[in-house]
């Protein structure tokens, strides 16, 4: 099936208050599970390549974006590739060309008004290359590379008359919000503000994005899509899924040295935490 654009489906589950599922890859292996849950539930799904995921394959991001690109036309669902978290301006304008159909600006770490002028500018140049832009107000913690942050500190979260000024100066097509998540959570403690979401939500006119969600209960999960939330951000759920089957593996299997074995452990395991994530946003 040939690729779509994160626009088109983050669109649609806006107007149906669900939520699609976008899972941060780093290995095929990351790519292959999430089409695989996808596909078993007649599902779209985004496939998100970071800037981190980037700079681990030695700043090259053709090797992961083209095996992303294969799969996803093979997949028997609608499939987006969305480039996640950029910051480089290099990087950035390399997405049109690596088959992305939407980036994530990341200039939240800024002030306001240079977050605003860079995120301007990434607006526009995407725009013209035909591309879906997200950026973020506020500050999700946990970043990797970034000093900690805490989620519910002063200042961390979205305001929304600055958001609502933010999203009409930038031209930005959707808004990742800080609203109590933060990225690399192990432990689902995540406590979300949800009368600031719908703050957030009735005065905004772009959708919404919630990053860190691995952190996140269910119930609270369930909650945010009903007020708002059309696109969930996911990366440490499924490592975290991948790394405990390998560990399980291994340990049960200490002779094994052919890395097809765990790597299918593992696999199989991203399969199942993929499942469960878009069975709950598509409730």
């Amino acid at each position: 099936m040939p690729l779509v654009t994160t626009g088109e489906l983050v669109t649609r589950a806006a107007a149906t208050r669900s939520a699609v599922a976008a899972f941060n890859i780093i290995t095929l292996e990351h790519a292959e599970a999430a089409i695989t849950a996808a596909e078993s539930l007649d599902s779209p799904v985004v496939l998100q390549v970071s800037e981190n995921a980037v700079k681990f394959r030695h700043g090259r991001l053709l090797p992961l974006a083209r095996a992303a690109v294969t799969a996803a036309e093979r997949a028997a669902v609608p499939v987006a590739l969305h480039l996640d978290h950029v910051q480089s301006d290099d990087l950035l304008h390399r997405a049109a060309d690596a088959g992305f159909g939407s980036v994530m600006y990341d200039a939240a770490h800024l002030p306001y008004a240079e977050n605003l002028a860079a995120t301007r500018t990434a607006a526009d140049w995407a725009h013209s290359q035909g591309l879906w832009i997200e950026a973020e107000l506020g500050e999700v913690g946990g970043k990797q590379g970034r000093p900690p942050l805490d989620a519910h500190a002063p200042g961390a979260r979205t305001d929304p008359a600055e958001a609502r000024a933010f999203v009409t100066d930038s031209g930005v097509d959707a808004l990742a919000v800080a609203i109590g998540s933060a990225h690399a959570m192990t432990e689902r403690t995540a406590t979300l503000d949800h009368d600031l979401l719908e703050r957030l939500s009735t005065t905004l006119d772009v959708p919404l994005v919630l990053h860190g969600s691995s952190g996140v209960r269910d119930d609270e999960l369930t909650v945010a899509v009903a007020g708002g939330i059309a696109k969930v951000n996911v990366g440490t759920a499924l490592n975290a899924a991948m790394t405990g089957a390998i560990r399980e593996f291994l340990a049960a299997h200490p002779e094994a040295v052919d890395s097809r074995t765990y790597l299918s452990a593992g696999r199989d395991a991203m399969v199942e935490a993929a499942r469960r994530i878009i069975l709950l946003l598509a409730r």
